[in-house]
């Protein structure tokens, strides 16, 4: 008799997600370090990077990294500002994409996803979901595969590091690979968990997995302690929830062809912007509560200022005029190249 296809989860993770969106609009930057963090400026204290391309972390830049240090690693990167509009927009590009397949795909946040799929070849899905999404968006990533979600996505870390980009690792193969691994490499373990558990002869992945749940409990917590023993043994989270969460924000942005250089240009087209979006999540039931005006000047310098509405409004006019309001603090001095617009919503 046949036997119906195995259930699998498969960890979508997009490859240096806000560089490589900043060099998709920007084929030249292709193969140069490029850093994404704060307004891009690295001589500006209490900015980090946000994301570094490849080319970049070989030099050492990685994420949290402040942008003046990564400057001193990494001289001859492209520092860019951080631009939410657009990675919102990319990434609901890479989750429509992945909802094309009809599996159940539940969104981890911009670059990271779960699909829920029963397939008999689960690697053969995977490099499916790869090449639509490079085809749709032009974006790589990696895909981890695993009976729960926890599996999927410690075999992402794998699938980094193949040249297949793709990686099951299952109850088959679970201890091989991660036994003797320190218990920090688990998903959900930091470094202050990890140490608590050296401290009571628990080191390797293994040591939790066999550690006595009694124990662990008395430790931990009668539900902290159970959950390490089971993370350890590969998790048990199997269910993929594919319900959209509820946008906190909307947003839209336009580069122009030819900067702007008037006011009353400028103006206009923030008004407009505003407009656009308002229409949008009215026709949805939302609410504003909040505006913010995006401004991106020639020479790549954003700024966000925002503001909060008198009273949370579901007519356009408030909006438009509170839009208007934040762009009149900014101090425009040179040629704007981007414009956007983010409504907060109740």
């Amino acid at each position: 008799m046949a036997t119906d296809p195995e259930p699998w989860i498969l960890h979508v993770d997009l490859d240096a997600f806000l560089a490589a969106v900043e060099v998709r609009r920007r084929p030249e930057l292709r193969g140069r370090p490029v850093v994404v963090g704060g307004d891009g400026d690295p001589s500006r204290s209490r900015q980090v990077v946000a994301t570094a391309s490849y080319e970049a972390r070989d030099f050492g830049v990685h994420s949290g990294m402040p942008l003046a240090r990564a400057l001193k690693k990494c001289p001859e990167a492209v520092f860019l500002p951080s631009d939410r509009p657009a990675y919102d927009a990319a990434s609901a590009e890479v989750m429509t994409a992945l909802r094309s397949f009809g599996h159940p795909v539940e969104v981890w946040g911009w670059d990271e996803a779960v699909v829920g799929a029963s397939v008999g070849d689960p690697e053969a899905l995977a490099q499916e979901l790869r090449a639509v999404v490079l085809a749709q968006t032009g974006l790589t990533c990696a895909v981890g595969i695993g009976e729960t979600k926890e599996r999927a996505k410690m075999a992402t870390v794998f699938a980094k590091m193949s040249t297949e980009r793709v990686f099951r690792l299952s109850s088959a193969n679970w201890i091989a690979l991660m036994g003797e691994r320190p218990v920090t490499d688990l998903w959900g373990i930091g470094k202050r968990t990890g140490a608590r558990l050296h401290e009571l002869g628990i080191g390797t992945v293994t040591d939790l997995a066999t550690a006595d749940r009694e124990d662990l409990a008395s430790w931990f917590g009668p539900s902290t302690g159970p959950w390490l023993r089971a993370l350890a043994r590969g998790g048990t989270s199997r269910t993929v929830h594919p319900e959209e969460r509820l946008a906190r924000s909307r947003s839209k942005q336009v580069t122009f062809a030819h900067d702007l250089t008037e006011a009353d240009e400028i103006a206009t087209r923030v008004a407009a912007l505003t407009e656009d979006v308002c229409r949008t999540v009215f026709a949805e039931g939302r609410t504003v509560t909040h505006v913010g005006v995006i401004v991106r000047t020639s020479t790549f310098f954003t700024q966000v200022k925002t503001g909060k509405l008198a009273a949370p409004s579901t007519e356009v006019a408030p909006v438009v005029t509170k839009a208007r309001e934040v762009l009149g603090r900014f101090e425009i001095t040179r040629p704007v190249r981007l414009l956007g617009v983010r409504v907060d919503l109740a």
